[in-house]
């Protein structure tokens, strides 16, 4: 009689057991999947990241963007070694902390894009 009950028991047992079993097999599944599907994200930026920068590179090689805003960032450097004209260097940045904020983050995209968005992010990175 004890025998009769133990059967049953042990198969609801056995069956309670195989059902955790189960559930873990299916957690660990779905963070396996999981883990996969967040790397192929990673791995998906990436090559689109270093598509384009190529992109932007072959864009740019016949490009004077970026050669006529350095120069322009330049003058003013160049100017203050030239006798008399230290003071309209001067004059002139003054004047330009005088123009509304909307127009100097205006210029600062400006000049962001023509020597690239992508540089300014790295640029970034290196003064945090």
């Amino acid at each position: 009689m004890f025998q009769a009950f133990i059967g049953p028991i042990a198969d609801l047992a056995g069956s309670f057991m195989q059902g955790q079993i189960n559930k873990q097999k299916a957690k660990a599944t779905l963070a396996q999947t999981k883990a996969e599907a967040e790397a192929e994200i990673m791995r998906t930026a990436a090559t689109h990241d270093s598509k384009w920068e190529i992109i932007m590179a072959q864009g740019t090689q016949n490009s004077w963007k970026d050669e006529l805003v350095t120069i322009v960032i330049l003058i003013p450097t160049i100017l203050v070694f030239i006798p008399g004209m230290e003071d309209i260097v001067k004059n002139g940045f003054a004047r330009l902390n005088e123009l509304p904020e909307w127009y100097t983050y205006l210029l600062f995209l400006t000049v962001s894009a023509a020597l690239g968005i992508r540089g300014l992010d790295k640029f970034k990175n290196v003064r945090k």
